[in-house]
């Protein structure tokens, strides 16, 4: 059952292309010389926790979000209702510059972008409409564009998976935060296998 009703059809469906991901197989070339790019500069609970008075002190301006399991459950619009405070908070804090960097709103894979046009409707944000899916630096560039090209230092990339979250924030020289996801419940098992890969891989850096 969809969790307060704001799930949608089209939310279940093209999901399979998400799954299967060119670009973060094409990283790990990258990643076996340099794997610090796997290491989060922050890790925290959930998008309540970000760590503001540092973002202020070093000058983010910009905050970047994934939305599945770090903003909202998956297939779902809303905001969790444990987070619906501190995302009205973020949006009125940081205003137009936030936005969201799906691995499916706003792809190739979302037809005639109604997920990205939902997903704004109900969190009140962009969505990014993009070709390449993160981590590519193709993706980074097409979100640099729509940003106005800001200094990297000024943007903090927020979201639940290393190698695609993270990873897309320290190549593009975001400031990278992880968050813990809310349910692996309705998760692929090869998502599943590679986010407990993945957390294996940042205990030994």
């Amino acid at each position: 059952k969809a969790f307060g009703g704001r799930s949608h059809p089209f939310l279940l469906k093209g999901r399979m292309p998400q799954w299967f991901n060119p670009a973060g197989i094409r990283a790990i070339t990258e990643l076996l010389g340099k794997p610090s790019l796997l290491k989060p500069a922050f890790r925290v609970k959930d998008i309540s926790q970000l760590p503001l008075d540092h973002f202020r002190a070093s000058g983010i301006k910009y905050l970047v979000f994934d939305k599945d399991n770090c903003i909202t459950i998956p297939y779902e619009l809303e905001a969790h209702p444990t987070l619906q405070n501190a995302w009205s908070a973020l949006r009125a804090q940081y205003q137009e510059n936030v936005i969201i960097v799906s691995n499916s709103a706003g792809t190739p894979d979302d037809h005639d972008f109604l997920e990205a046009k939902a997903t704004e409707q109900a969190l009140k944000v962009s969505v990014l409409r993009h070709v390449e899916k993160k981590p590519s630096y193709e993706c980074g560039r097409e979100l640099m564009a729509v940003l106005d090209y800001p200094n990297p230092e000024t943007v903090a990339m927020v979201g639940d998976r290393v190698m695609t979250d993270v990873v897309f924030g320290n190549r593009m020289g975001f400031v990278s935060v992880l968050t813990t996801p809310f349910t692996t419940e309705n998760e692929p098992l090869i998502v599943r296998f590679l986010r407990t890969a993945e957390l294996a891989l940042l205990k030994l850096l």
